[in-house]
Formats: C-alpha cells, sequence, structure tokens
C-alpha cells in the first residue's frame, strides 16, 4: 500500500488550498483514513479524519469549520479542502489509512497508532 499526497504550496492568510492523497495497492472504501500534521519544532497532530464507511468526520478543534475532510472512494484519493488559512496552519501534512476496514471507535479516531499507512507529506505554508 502507498499514499501519495500532493497539492500542498504556499498561500497567503486568509485563501484556500486542497490538498490530496491517493491510494494504491488496493481499495479502501471502508477504511478510516485522516490528516495529520507537523509544524516545526512541534510535534504530529491530528488534523481530520473520517471513519470506516464515510459516514463519521471528525476535526481538530483549531480547523473546525474551517477544513473539510473527504474521499472519493471510485479515484482512491482522499482530499483536505482548507479555507481561511492563518499562519499558525504553517505545516507538513501527513495523510494516513488504516489497514482495518470498518469502524474505529471515536476515542482512537485522532490516534496516530490507529494508521498503520502514512503518506510522504506535504507543505503547506501560510504566509503574506
Amino acid at each position: 500500500v502507498q499514499l501519495q499526497a500532493s497539492g500542498g504550496g504556499l498561500v497567503q492568510p486568509g485563501r484556500s488550498l486542497r490538498i490530496s492523497c491517493a491510494a494504491s495497492g488496493g481499495t479502501f472504501s471502508s477504511n478510516a483514513v485522516g490528516w495529520f500534521r507537523q509544524a516545526p519544532g512541534k510535534e504530529r497532530e491530528f488534523v481530520a479524519a473520517v471513519n470506516g464507511g464515510g459516514r463519521e468526520k471528525f476535526y481538530a478543534d483549531s480547523v473546525k469549520g474551517r477544513f473539510a475532510i473527504s474521499r472519493d472512494s471510485v479515484k482512491n484519493t482522499m482530499y483536505l479542502e482548507m479555507t481561511n488559512l492563518k499562519p499558525e496552519d504553517t505545516a507538513i501534512y501527513y495523510c494516513a489509512l488504516r489497514s482495518r476496514p470498518y469502524r474505529v471507535v471515536i476515542s482512537a479516531i485522532a490516534s496516530e497508532s490507529t494508521y498503520d499507512y502514512w503518506g510522504q507529506g506535504t507543505q503547506v505554508t501560510v504566509s503574506s
């Protein structure tokens, strides 16, 4: 299984950006997927996730109302639509996939240990 993240770049504060993560090596429509990020000098943190089955979505408080996670099961691709970006959103964004299908307990959805496969990361820089 491979995850390939793309779409990062330099964007001005208040603008929008969509990053993508394409999965290959199987079909993952029933697997939980998530986005995490790591800012310079900080630990990696949870950003957003879609639970197995795709009906439940979760967001970190810092991005709630500004970011939206989605997935296209036909294309085996997940997305993170980011709006009203702030300088504190600057980070490397990583996509992640759980190898076992179906629902993850809510208490574990934001934990890195829930996910077995990780993309290489895409840099998002928010600056004027």
